[in-house]
């Protein structure tokens, strides 16, 4: 453990004491959103974020560690351990230093060296090694290894050249070197392979040629994905006379024979067939790791944005599924969330029933008070939206809509999840409910889907799927927790995420509601099968009671507070000294100003600071468009590239990185968010054809 927080505290920008308190705190079961909140004073107030970022270099600080008492025992019971090997180990900074310190202990799989070693030429290798005899003098000593093994001088001094070959590609200074000339200076190349089209998706790919040190991720990705789908095939280049006039300078003994050729052909052949492809490998596997968790990065801050959305409150909203043949699906939501009913209309082609369709949607609106409408974005959602704004235009409805994504609605709609919610309703009807209710709580209806399927990913089938699948549980989990969770209104899956429920204690939690009626109190959760002291720990700070006994059930005041927060009573908390009140009271400073913030602002949603969801009355219509008009648009997706802006046509506008600030900006997200409003974008090109529109925005 002492080595462990030793190393950590080199890795890390935490002292050793919170250090070793965070550990401990992981250690008895609190999870990084319990510890964030409420141990602030045990952790030097590290976010959520930095805790996340310390989980992860604990955990790959402790697999280094064990990977180095596993070399070492590997190499003692070899009885091959020195001095000099055990401190190369202990200084090891990561897997792959390791791993090269150990590659030449490996035992290795039959190879041309095993089979001369095997065949007893190690000796002459050693003799070849030196280079200190002449060709002829060496061919003399090659002589004595003729074996029934080894039939010539030939193939023994071609023995001695693999086992030095190998031992060459084996030195973990070569590798280190070799790796670092890829890395720095290597030409990514790519070529045409049998299953190239000539049109298709990499066609501007082919012949492409990059520094491997300039490349971005998400083109390594695109390229990776070509190469996996065979149309192209990729070789990283380095400057191989320059590494052999290297080998002649630094790895052949200056005083030397004839035999020098034959020791420099060992390593020319070591260094071409065994550590330049190995080395590749290795480059590769670095660049995907590295790209994997620049993609997943982006994936993360684009689900964090996505869920933050605010929800719209205090309004009944429409959903609505578009289609063409199969007609719009209406469905109809209270404030709460509660589906009310639903109905189909078919107000688009083929049958363009618009006073038909008209007479429903303001039946229902007239029935439900409706205000509010959610257009999913996907076909016919152009065609819908020109519905409702005439609706608008000619009867007044003041039906207000806005475009929602539908991304994963479908995905949502057949899950089992679905079923098990709305049994006896068209897989179609829950579609348009989950569309409705994407406006109305975007956290609780998102967190129902895969997040892959949600389309603000890049490129997240190519990607470590166990990171990715970490990644984004971890940002749905510390934001759930950051907003807080209204237990009587919360389904299993959104309470699945509170600190320390998970799953199936997430469904007791439903049941025992159902059974026994709303919470009144947080204490309740210790009546629900299953939930003990611990997930009660974690998880009360996190729940939420808008209409229960204590004033403090509805506020992220944590339970074991209630007391100081008591104390509290009466006093003015805008001129308080929080410092001298907390020492009175015997509590931490951070943990009284955070019960202080709660009291100030009870209830609080932290979503509802941000800017609201703009609704629309009219239509953004193609043909309109041109070079250098403005229209306004929600940012959908983003990228390394550029980000996706729906600004109500059949598909986003494009704006390009360079685009997007008079400054360099090194992402899109430094100056864009995900559902993000962008009241005046600018028109630099217009593609009628294929309905892609360039978009611009000024610095702001």
């Amino acid at each position: 453990m002492h080595n462990l927080i030793n190393l950590l505290v080199e890795k890390t920008s935490l002292q050793k004491e919170h250090i070793s308190n965070i550990l401990k705190l992981l250690d008895g079961g609190s999870t990084i959103p319990f510890i964030a909140r409420y141990r602030k004073e045990m952790t030097g107030g590290a976010s959520d974020e930095v805790l996340r970022d310390f989980e992860n270099i604990y955990l790959s600080s402790k697999k280094l560690l064990e990977r180095k008492a596993e070399i070492l025992r590997l190499i003692s019971e070899r009885a091959l351990i020195s001095e000099a090997i055990k401190k190369s180990i202990e200084d090891a900074g990561s897997l792959r230093i390791l791993e090269d310190i150990y590659r030449p202990f490996k035992e290795k799989k039959s190879s041309r060296s095993s089979t001369a070693i095997e065949n007893g030429l190690t000796p002459l290798a050693n003799i070849l090694e030196g280079a200190r005899l002449s060709v002829d003098e060496f061919t003399a000593k090659a002589k004595r290894f003729v074996t029934a093994k080894v039939t010539s001088v030939d193939e023994a001094i071609r023995g001695a050249q693999d086992i030095l070959a190998e031992r060459y590609a084996d030195q973990p200074r070569e590798r280190e070197a070799i790796r670092n000339t890829m890395l720095r200076f290597g030409i990514l190349e790519l070529k045409k392979a049998k299953g190239f089209n000539e049109n298709g998706l990499y066609a501007k790919l082919a012949e492409h040629r990059e520094k491997v040190a300039y490349m971005p991720s998400h083109r390594y990705l695109a390229i990776m994905r070509a190469v996996k789908e065979k149309e192209l095939s990729v070789k990283i280049r380095v400057d191989t006379a320059r590494i052999e006039e290297n080998i002649k300078t630094y790895k052949i003994p200056r005083r030397t024979s004839s035999s020098d050729k034959l020791l420099f052909e060992a390593y020319k052949d070591g260094l071409k067939r065994l550590l330049l492809p190995s080395v590749e490998r290795e480059v590769h596997s670095e660049l995907k790791e590295k790209a994997d968790l620049a993609a997943i990065g982006v994936f993360g801050k684009n689900l964090n944005q996505l869920l933050m959305t605010p929800p719209v409150t205090s309004r009944v909203i429409l959903g609505v599924d578009p289609a063409f043949r199969s007609g719009c699906k209406l469905a109809v939501i209270d404030e709460n969330g509660t589906y009310m009913e639903h109905a189909l209309i078919y107000p688009t082609e083929p049958k363009n029933d618009y006073e038909g369709s008209k007479k429903k949607v303001l039946a229902l609106a007239k029935k439900y008070a409706i205000k509010a409408v959610a257009i999913g974005n996907g076909t016919a959602s152009r065609e819908t939206q020109e519905f409702f704004s005439r609706l608008n235009s000619d009867e007044a409805a003041g039906l207000n809509y806005t475009v929602v994504s539908e991304a994963g609605a479908s995905v949502y709609s057949a899950s089992k999840l679905a079923a098990a919610e709305y049994p006896d309703l068209d897989v179609t009807i829950r579609g348009a409910i989950s569309i409705a209710q994407r406006l109305r709580d975007p956290m609780a209806a998102l967190v129902k889907i895969d997040p892959k399927s949600l389309g603000i990913g890049q490129y997240q089938h190519d990607v470590d799927q166990k990171l990715l699948e970490k990644k984004l549980g971890d940002v749905t989990q510390d934001l759930v927790n950051r907003v807080g969770v209204d237990i009587n209104s919360a389904s299993a899956t959104l309470l699945s995420y509170v600190a320390g429920i998970g799953s199936k204690l997430a469904k007791n939690i439903v049941a025992y509601k159902e059974e026994n009626g709303n919470f009144k109190s947080k204490s309740q959760l210790l009546k629900v099968k299953g939930l003990g002291a611990k997930a009660y720990e974690q998880a009360a700070g996190f729940i939420r009671i808008k209409e229960g006994k204590s004033v403090f059930d509805n506020s992220g005041i944590h339970p074991e507070s209630y007391t100081v927060a008591s104390k509290l009573d009466g006093l003015d908390l805008n001129t308080v000294d929080v410092y001298t009140l907390a020492q009175k009271l015997n509590v931490g400073k951070e943990t009284l100003s955070d019960i202080i913030k709660e009291l100030q602002k009870p209830g609080f949603d932290p979503r509802e600071a941000l800017p609201a969801i703009p609704f629309k009355e009219g239509i953004t219509d193609i043909k309109m468009l041109k070079e250098g008009s403005f229209v306004s648009g929600v940012v959908r997706n983003i990228a390394d590239f550029g980000a996706f802006v729906d600004i109500g046509l059949k598909n986003d506008g494009m704006i390009h990185i360079s685009k997007m600030s008079a400054k360099r900006i090194s992402h899109p997200l430094e100056v864009l968010s995900i559902n993000q409003y962008l009241p005046q974008i600018e028109v630099i090109s217009v593609d009628r054809e294929k309905g892609k529109v360039g978009l611009s925005i000024t610095e702001t």
